[in-house]
């Protein structure tokens, strides 16, 4: 007879079977990781953790997905901390997952993104407080007495707090506490930045702002996914009209996330903002302390802070009730990332607001042919400002024809330039002359052996910057002392500077204009801080010429601006990538723009070689939509984006045959699939970066073609990274450099 006993009483006392669950770690895996969970810990999918991996302890976060039934739970390590944060909801997971499979990048890495501040997981600390107890001090002083009916309502104060509020010093405080007239308590930690009123200030706008302030409130109360586009020219009172938008969305209790691609610099935006609803937003860039990142981080989470004003990254932060998005300056190329996770955030935006059904408002003067594409096509909305605010004229322009109207020898200023801006200098006023091109000389070579200064990492020339007496490469920042020497042939004082950059237009103006203040702005000189104190100098008239780079297309409001020249206006135009045309369009549009903002009648000047070229006509005729309709043609012709997809894959590695080899593998690997065929692998134009070598492989399919599912097939047939070996993946590639 068989003995069930014992089978019975295994069943009754077994083990209970542990939970596992996936965690994605900041790895280059392709899945999550499987880890147990601890009896005492309760987790659920987006809850944040501590997992083991290897021999280190790192941050995670727990994934959807079932229990993976080939794991034996025994053998799986364990989770060793939940932390007590928010955890990233489904729309954030779906919205991360999304990102992943469409750029091909390992999912860790792309969540590594929404979990850059990990001193912000754990609560922040209580401070500690002090609140009235009831009692008298021994001795009544009129210092003490002010304290007293500051504090007599009961509520608690922070002891600088109330020192301040009452007109005394921390010491009279300390003095009533020691009586026991002040009781201690412990107090939430501040804000960072006070809740924006969306009522602080009354909504001035008139005529077709306002009529565009109600196209979009329309959309904002129908509620549910929409795209809108702001394409107003400069000074139109854009902002003042997205504004509407924000105050409406703060009405309806709900987070706002303003995009800006130069956000560490703009801080008239934030001074418009406080104008308008009483205190700053947060910020969100790479400039902040690390201190002050985290507090953004964790009072995004608990939805403390309702209003972020950040760059790209900005987007993948873990917003309690996120309810609208802004994306100023759509059309900028600084909303690329390329680095580990290549995206475009205008685009990711589009997508988390579809992903979380809210909307979007896209805002340019010079909007993407992307986008202009998607409005003739009714996916987006267009909604039109064709003047300036306040009826304020737009400049006058004209082209400079450099060939009948030539600088002097060795100067790179017309004579027609510089009678405008000596005139705007004696009227007070001021003038911004702009060169997309940093330093002293983008080349120096020896007149005599002809030696150019080539970096020895990088196939690019070593740029001169005079400022600092030194020459550097823009690519990997190698840099060594101005030599006076030709290192090849050993001449002195042969060497001759080709080219201008700022630093030599700026030499050139002193020299015509002694008496002039003049100031030049270009990232390479001081950092954030120093640029945000110059801005503001200009805004403020302490400037009479400004010598700038693309830093002064940001959108600024500079009063006293009446001229703007620009240098070299052909400088884009030939650089072989498919959006040449469109980005001098708009990078000119943007820069003669910043004339005559406030009402002054203004003009901008343009020197040219080619002033006949369509981009210089659409910009002296003030005739966009002539110049976007024939972009557009050439685009749809050559099935180029919008209307084609391009993928961008480099291969590189530390020798030459290595990277090319590596890059005929993968070619060779790609599947036949038909509307998608593969150009190269070829050289990189820039061919050497920090002594790796580059062979590029350009993917182009039509619209409706899966792009990712071929590339992937081609990367999984191909040969494996071994040694130096390193492929980046540029979905929709802004770049081809």
């Amino acid at each position: 007879m068989k003995d069930d006993s014992k089978s019975l009483f295994g069943e009754l006392f077994e083990t209970p079977r542990r939970k596992v669950v996936p965690v994605l770690v900041p790895m280059p895996a392709p899945t999550a990781y499987s880890y147990a969970v601890p009896d005492e810990l309760t987790v659920e999918p987006g809850a944040i953790v501590q997992v083991p991996l290897g021999p280190r302890q790192v941050i995670g976060v727990v994934w959807d997905g079932g229990e993976d039934a080939k794991v034996d739970p025994k053998k799986l390590r364990e989770i060793t901390k939940v932390f007590d944060c928010p955890p990233l909801d489904q729309d954030m997971r779906t919205f991360l997952d999304w990102v992943a499979a469409y750029t091909l990048s390992p999912p860790g890495y792309v969540a590594r993104m929404a979990l850059r501040a990990p001193a912000a997981f754990d609560p922040e600390p209580m401070i500690e407080g002090l609140r009235y107890a009831g009692y008298e001090p021994e001795r009544l002083t009129p210092a003490r007495q002010k304290v007293l009916e500051m504090a007599a309502d009961g509520l608690s104060w922070t002891k600088s707090g109330l020192a301040h509020a009452s007109g005394v010093s921390t010491s009279v405080i300390d003095g009533l506490v020691k009586q026991g007239v002040f009781e201690q308590v412990f107090l939430p930690p501040p804000p960072l930045v006070a809740a924006p009123d969306p009522d602080y200030a009354e909504n001035r706008l008139a005529g077709p702002q306002k009529d565009a302030a109600e196209e979009i409130l329309d959309s904002l109360r129908k509620g549910g996914f929409a795209v809108s586009l702001i394409d107003g020219v400069t000074g139109s009172g854009k902002t003042e009209v997205y504004f509407e938008a924000i105050a409406e969305t703060l009405k309806q209790g709900k987070q706002v996330l303003i995009l800006l691609p130069e956000i560490a610099l703009t801080a008239n935006f934030l001074e418009r903002f406080q104008d308008r609803f009483g205190s700053k937003p947060g910020e969100w860039h790479s400039d902040l302390a690390t201190r002050t990142r985290e507090k953004v981080w964790r009072q995004v989470a608990t939805g403390e802070i309702r209003v972020v004003a950040g760059a790209r990254s900005a987007l993948f932060l873990p917003f309690e009730n996120l309810g609208l998005i802004i994306v100023d300056e759509e059309h900028d190329p600084a909303f690329k990332q390329e680095d580990r996770v290549f995206y475009n955030a205008r685009d990711m935006a589009v997508v988390r607001a579809r992903i979380a059904n809210f909307p979007v408002v896209l805002v340019s003067a010079t909007p993407s042919v992307e986008s202009q594409v998607n409005c003739i096509a009714g996916r987006y909305t267009r909604i039109h400002l064709p003047t300036r605010f306040a009826d304020a004229a737009m400049p006058d322009l004209h082209l400079i024809d450099m060939r009948r109207a030539p600088p002097e020898r060795g100067g790179f200023l017309s004579p027609i330039l510089l009678r405008s801006v000596g005139k705007a200098v004696e009227r007070g006023e001021q003038a911004l002359l702009f060169l997309n091109r940093r330093g002293y000389a983008p080349l120096t070579l020896c007149r005599v052996c002809g030696h150019r200064f080539q970096c020895p990492q990088c196939s690019s020339w070593l740029v001169e910057h005079r400022f600092r007496g030194q020459i550097q490469c823009h690519q990997c920042g190698y840099h060594e002392p101005t030599p006076n020497a030709c290192p090849e042939c050993g001449t002195l004082d042969h060497l001759v500077a080709c080219g201008p950059g700022v630093e030599r237009i700026a030499e050139e103006v002193e020299k015509h204009f002694p008496d002039a203040r003049t100031l030049v702005l270009s990232s390479d000189i001081g950092g954030v801080k120093r640029l945000r104190l110059e801005l503001e100098a200009i805004a403020n008239g302490e400037a009479d010429i400004v010598i700038g780079t693309q830093l002064v297309a940001k959108g600024h409001n500079f009063p006293l601006m009446t001229l703007v020249g620009i240098i070299d206006a052909d400088i884009g135009l030939s650089n072989g990538d498919p959006r040449a045309a469109e980005r001098t369009f708009q990078l000119l549009s943007q820069v003669t723009g910043r004339a005559g903002r406030t009402g002054r009648k203004s003009l901008g000047l343009l020197q040219t070689f080619q002033p006949q070229h369509p981009v210089m006509q659409a910009i002296i005729s003030g005739d966009a939509a002539a110049f976007y309709e024939r972009e557009i043609l050439e685009r749809e012709r050559a099935q180029l984006p919008p209307f084609g997809r391009l993928v961008s894959i480099i291969v590189s590695a530390d020798s030459r045959a290595e990277a090319e080899g590596h890059a005929r593998g993968l070619r060779q690997a790609a599947p036949h699939e038909s509307g998608i065929m593969i150009l190269g692998p070829a050289e990189a134009p820039l061919a050497l970066i920090r002594g790796r070598h580059r062979f590029r492989l350009l993917v182009h399919g039509r619209r409706n073609s899966d792009m990712q599912a071929f590339v992937r097939s081609m990367l999984e047939r191909g040969p494996k990274e071994r040694r130096s070996i390193q492929v980046q993946v540029d979905v929709d590639p802004q770049s081809f450099l």
